[in-house]
């Protein structure tokens, strides 16, 4: 009778030997992205809909923006091809973890995202809280704005609406459904700023070209990164760290920036840069 109890313990130890076996190789494959990507040749980033970051062309359906970009630099630097794969901003976590992609540009590192996937410790780029302002109308520092004649438009529920909600309560915020229907408000004139974050409040002046785009101050700066998976091998969270570094701080950063700007036909200096030093002093 001792016999099958024997047997069972083995069966049990057997097959929990399997399963760790299986874990550990899950592991381990799981913490070889880079070793991957050099064997493949193939760096997938992800690109979502939000110019200026990733816009995609309706005739040719090719890939542009910044994001765009900043991935041909770092797979140039790794020796890679750069391969776009289409996905959404609120998929792109799940895109990660999945491996359908290898690295999402522009992706804020909030604390929700932080417990799901990895980030390099060094931002990509900056952007901030900025308006798109008729002609005549001086948007220096916040006060300039908040004043009850002031028609400011913004999309309804959004962190640009909760920011000058507090920001400017003496000013007339009118709420709009999006952006979309927010830039029209203002190139219809019923408001007479709208107020979002620069870069695309650029995006939007290249649309309509009517008005300005400012940076009041102080300025409310925000670090965006680029999402990675959890890892217990760092090697290419590592590497994209350096790479960011790399890139802000001899100015291809904002260079990238202001190439894709023009491609919208947008003057980069007469625009808010990419890197917190170029916000502060716009």
């Amino acid at each position: 009778m001792a016999f099958p109890s024997i047997r069972a313990g083995w069966r049990r130890t057997f097959l929990l030997g399997l399963a760790c076996l299986g874990l550990l190789a899950g592991t381990a494959a799981q913490a070889q992205t880079l070793q991957k990507i050099k064997q493949s040749g193939e760096l997938k980033i992800g690109v979502a809909a939000g110019d200026p970051w990733y816009f995609r062309d309706p005739v040719s359906g090719q890939w542009t923006g910044v994001g765009v970009l900043v991935g041909e630099q770092i797979g140039k630097a790794m020796g890679v091809k750069t391969v776009p794969v289409e996905t959404t901003w609120g998929n792109s976590v799940a895109a990660l973890q999945s491996g359908q992609i290898d690295v999402m540009f522009v992706l804020d590192a909030t604390e929700e995202r932080k417990r799901a996937i990895d980030f390099p410790a060094t931002p990509l780029l900056w952007y901030a809280q900025g308006v798109l302002a008729k002609d005549g109308l001086a948007a220096k520092n916040w006060d300039d704005l908040n004043k009850p004649e002031v028609r400011i438009g913004v999309a309804l529920g959004t962190a640009t609406d909760r920011d000058l909600s507090k920001r400017l309560p003496n000013a007339k915020i009118e709420r709009f459904t999006n952006t979309d229907e927010t830039v029209a408000a203002f190139n219809a004139g019923r408001v007479d700023a709208i107020a979002f974050y620069h870069s695309v409040l650029a995006i939007a002046y290249s649309k309509i070209k009517k008005g300005s785009v400012q940076v009041p101050k102080p300025v409310v700066a925000i670090a965006t990164s680029a999402g990675v998976r959890k890892e217990q091998d760092p090697a290419f969270r590592e590497l994209l760290d350096q790479q960011f570094k790399k890139m802000y701080d001899s100015g291809q950063t904002q260079a990238l920036y202001g190439q894709y700007l023009k491609t919208k036909g947008l003057d980069p200096a007469k625009q808010p840069g990419v890197t917190k030093e170029s916000l502060e002093n716009f």
